[in-house]
């Protein structure tokens, strides 16, 4: 009997030992799945964490490259000002000079040079307002103004001028850049290569000599700006619109220092 007793009591003891060894090892495989499942998730938020930082730097990175630029920007109008400032005394000085009689001008030179002395200074306050979703319309609009506008001169020194020859530019607002780009400066040359023409024969003296080089000037800045134009991408409108302002900067400070190309013969 006690050996029967002493067999049971090891046969249980046997089993609970085995039992306990299973729990342990469910525990130990328990507890390796968890650092696996946690190491894999920590591997999967190391790169979501990281793309999400390079995307806030970049972020930063464009945020200070368009603050720099509008900086640029306005260091470039207040510059622009100040030339402004210096030719409006120089136009000062000359029609003083001119009103005394020391110098002499043909009318139409002088309010040539005074309403463009008065338009650059506009020009350059509507640089100021220029943005990449309004410059094209404004460039357009400002060249389409200045060929008027010299063209009524070419038409006072040489009496007339021909009609370009017609050129398909129906082109719609909705229609690619380059599309609208080449249809404009291939019209607008047109009509200043009629300019061109018209002035080629014209001969003068005296205070009209200096008007004629001033129209003529004129039309070759002209010509020169649209080729210019015809080579410009999108992404060139902060470019372009600022060279047209300072290229009419630099065309009514010529203009300016013409006024007292002629001096009047002593009676």
């Amino acid at each position: 009997m006690a050996r029967l007793l002493g067999g049971l009591l090891a046969s249980t003891n046997r089993e609970q030992l085995y039992l306990r060894r299973k729990i342990m090892l469910f525990k130990s495989t328990v507890g390796i799945g968890v650092i696996a499942l946690s190491v894999g998730i920590a591997g999967c938020n190391r790169p979501a964490q990281e793309t999400r930082d390079e995307a806030k730097e970049t972020s930063a990175k464009v945020a200070d490259a368009t603050v720099e630029a509008q900086r640029q920007r306005e260091a470039e109008v207040s510059r622009l000002n100040e030339r402004i400032a210096g030719i409006e005394r120089d136009y000062l000085a000359k029609s003083e000079q001119l009103a005394a009689g020391k110098k002499a001008a043909t009318s139409g030179l002088r309010e040539e040079v005074q309403e463009d002395v008065t338009n650059v200074k506009q020009a350059v306050a509507n640089l100021s307002t220029t943005t990449e979703d309004n410059w094209w319309e404004r460039e357009e609009e400002a060249v389409r103004r200045a060929v008027e506008d010299v063209g009524s001169d070419v038409v006072r020194l040489a009496g007339s001028v021909a009609e370009p020859a017609p050129v398909a530019t129906d082109t719609p607002a909705t229609a690619p850049f380059i599309s609208r780009r080449d249809a404009f400066v291939t019209a607008t040359k047109g009509r200043v290569n009629t300019f061109r023409r018209a002035l080629d024969p014209v001969k003068a003296n005296g205070p009209r000599e200096a008007e004629l080089k001033d129209t003529k000037a004129r039309v070759e800045k002209m010509a020169e700006d649209l080729d210019k134009l015809a080579r410009a991408s999108a992404d060139d409108w902060w470019d372009v619109t600022k060279d047209r302002v300072e290229a009419y900067l630099d065309r009514v400070e010529a203009s300016v220092k013409r006024l007292d190309d002629y001096k009047p013969r002593p009676e």
